[in-house]
């Protein structure tokens, strides 16, 4: 006698399977997206902070007390040293790009020429930096701006802070 009998899965039962783990994934993806968006503006709170310090070392060692206008320039190693006042990441490029957000650095709001640097390049007496989502709404919600006051604002908008600082833009530290 034959056993008509086969083993494995029916239609149907493979169907409620996909319908789970399609419940499931639509739970879990939202959930992640928020969670990568968050690191996104954690790293670029990060690097304005970097750019801050940055600017502050490079004034007192090399800037002749006036900034960089630049991100090239802050990454430019000063004379008898290898390595620039920022990493790589950020000192390489005029408008470098990181975890999902384009940053800009240049003169602030009153800033005049400064003098001259340990390289020879020209400095400037106040910056602005920025730090923007490149999708807004999924690479970050926040928007953030720092100056030669060190505080970084941020906005919950897709454009930065802009000088002088204040509503509807608020302070982080």
């Amino acid at each position: 006698m034959k056993n008509n009998k086969q083993a494995g899965f029916t239609l149907i039962e493979l169907l409620i399977v996909v319908a789970i783990i399609s419940i499931i994934a639509a739970i879990a993806v939202p959930g992640l997206l928020r969670a990568r968006m968050t690191g996104n503006e954690t790293s670029a709170i990060g690097s304005l902070k970097a750019v801050t310090s940055a600017q502050v070392a490079y004034s007192a060692s090399c800037g002749n007390n006036g900034y960089a206008a630049t991100f090239v320039v802050l990454g430019t190693p000063a004379p008898g040293t290898t390595d620039g006042f920022i990493s790589a990441d950020l000192g390489g490029a005029a408008a470098p790009q990181k975890s999902g957000y384009n940053f800009t650095l240049g003169a602030g709001t009153g800033s005049a020429a400064g003098p001259n640097d340990c390289n020879g390049t020209a400095t400037i007496t106040a910056y602005y930096a920025t730090a923007v989502p490149q999708t807004f709404g999924t690479t970050g919600g926040r928007s953030f701006a720092t100056n030669a006051g060190s505080t970084i604002w941020q906005a919950n908008v897709a454009t930065a802070p802009t000088e002088p600082f204040g509503a509807p833009a608020t302070p982080i530290q």
